[in-house]
């Protein structure tokens, strides 16, 4: 894996570098072969002496991300490899039974041909689907109405684009948005 180590108010130490490879690096145990992943990881120092560690891991079939805010950054680190450990084995969960009875956990995350993914992707059940007009307006009104709705995030129509965007409410309780070209 080849790390990509950013901070921001804080100098990046070896120390720090070291801590957070040998910690991330133990997630390889869940692979057969080391993937080729780029692991980004970006630590920040706030004025009110919290840390906050986000980590991006994209692989081929998944991609692992998980960010925690801590007092001490190593524990941060330490919380943020328990979370990614986690999402790999709910991944592990959600394939489907056929894949998993041919190989172990570390199989899963193997470069898999387009057959197997397209078999995986069509053994996941969509349980519900709904359909509806998106009308146009702008992001503070799509903010009303999903707060309205008591959704965590909704898709509308910019009224000045006439892109589809995404409203969403981040953990931090302020809002993000995504928009589509």
């Amino acid at each position: 894996m080849n790390y990509n180590i950013r901070g921001e108010n804080i100098v990046v130490t070896p120390a720090i570098r070291e801590y957070v490879e040998k910690k991330i690096g133990k997630l390889e145990r869940y692979f057969n072969e080391t993937p080729n992943a780029n692991v980004h990881v970006n630590l920040k120092v706030y004025t009110d002496k919290t840390s906050k560690v986000e980590v991006t891991i994209p692989l081929p079939n998944l991609v692992l991300r998980a960010e925690e805010r801590h007092e001490d950054m190593y524990a941060g680190i330490d919380l943020i490899v328990d979370k990614l450990e986690r999402q790999i084995r709910k991944h592990k969960t959600k394939v489907n039974r056929k894949f998993r009875e041919q190989g172990s956990t570390k199989e899963l995350f193997a470069t898999v041909n387009g057959a197997a993914a397209e078999e995986e992707e069509t053994e996941l059940p969509v349980v519900r689907t709904k359909q509806f007009d998106l009308k146009p307006m702008d992001s503070e009104e799509a903010i009303l109405q999903m707060n309205l709705l008591g959704h965590n995030f909704f898709i509308y129509t910019d009224a000045d684009s006439n892109n589809t965007n995404i409203v969403y409410k981040r953990k931090d309780g302020k809002y993000g948005l995504i928009e589509t070209n």
